[in-house]
């Protein structure tokens, strides 16, 4: 699947769940319904996908997890929280160098209307 389309049907799974559900619900909740989601679309996704540190040679595991990777060429990074701040947004950063995957979405569910909830990230 080519990765704009791949990116629009994430997309589209995160608006549907925002649509069934409202904001203000706690983050693993919209976890879940969104990988649900993703199923039903026939998307492949890990959930809570393991992150290793690479560090001056050694591999370690520090208990990093990403909210879920998509096809291994989108990371997501879900929240459900009243402002975005800019750590949110260091943090996926981070785990997108981490894991070398070069594109990911930051998607909190705490807002009225999705769109606005949505940020785009490619390093």
């Amino acid at each position: 699947m080519e990765f704009e389309t791949l990116s629009n049907k994430v997309i589209g799974c995160a608006i549907e769940v925002h649509k069934e559900l409202g904001p203000g619900l706690l983050e693993s909740t919209y976890e879940q319904c969104l990988a649900h989601e993703l199923r039903l679309n026939s998307i492949e996704f890990k959930l809570q996908h393991q992150l290793p540190v690479e560090y001056k040679g050694f591999c370690l595991d520090c208990g990093y997890r990403v909210d879920m990777l998509v096809c291994n060429k989108l990371i997501l990074e879900l929240k459900s929280v009243e402002v975005v701040k800019e750590i949110h947004k260091a943090q996926l950063l981070t785990y997108m160098r981490l894991a070398n995957i070069a594109t990911g979405l930051l998607i909190n569910f705490n807002v009225v209307k999705l769109k606005s909830g949505l940020k785009r990230f490619v390093l």
